[in-house]
């Protein structure tokens, strides 16, 4: 069965809303504890992560990321079937993949242990949901 292309960028855009939503109110929670190890590693470094072409950045990735999540979804949907537990296997992919490379951050200095252990569990959260409902959308094209 074919893969269907306009659900996986509807589901996928979805999904990248998803993501952004939780990442702007982790953000948000975040900020002061995320800009102060910052700069502690290189000062300023917070504002210059914080410029508005940096912040248009990350919302594309978030939607890049999105269609990706569940792109990679209609991809094993086939081999795992459809529904909530099959999303979930890219989500973990995708958690396990951007925990790597954090931790680079993390062994850098550029963040404490207990802030990337903070964004790891919100990370999870984050793909879970985001996947789940990005995977409610998709569905396969009807064979004709």
């Amino acid at each position: 069965m074919a893969m269907n292309v306009k659900k996986v960028v509807i589901g996928g855009l979805v999904a990248g809303v998803v993501i952004n939503v939780i990442d702007f109110i982790s953000n948000y929670a975040l900020a002061a504890r995320m800009n102060a190890e910052t700069d502690a590693f290189k000062p300023g470094l917070s504002a210059s992560m914080s410029t508005t072409s940096a912040l248009v950045s990350y919302i594309i990735m978030d939607f890049a990321l999105g269609i990706a999540l569940i792109w990679t979804y209609a991809a094993i949907r086939p081999r795992f079937g459809p529904g909530p537990r099959t999303a979930a296997f890219p989500a973990i992919l995708f958690w396990l993949l951007a925990m790597i490379y954090y931790a680079g951050y993390r062994m850098m200095g550029m963040m404490s242990p207990g802030l990337w252990w903070t964004l790891s569990f919100i990370g999870l959260v984050n793909y879970l949901v985001a996947s789940a409902v990005g995977a409610k959308i998709y569905s396969e094209e009807a064979v004709t």
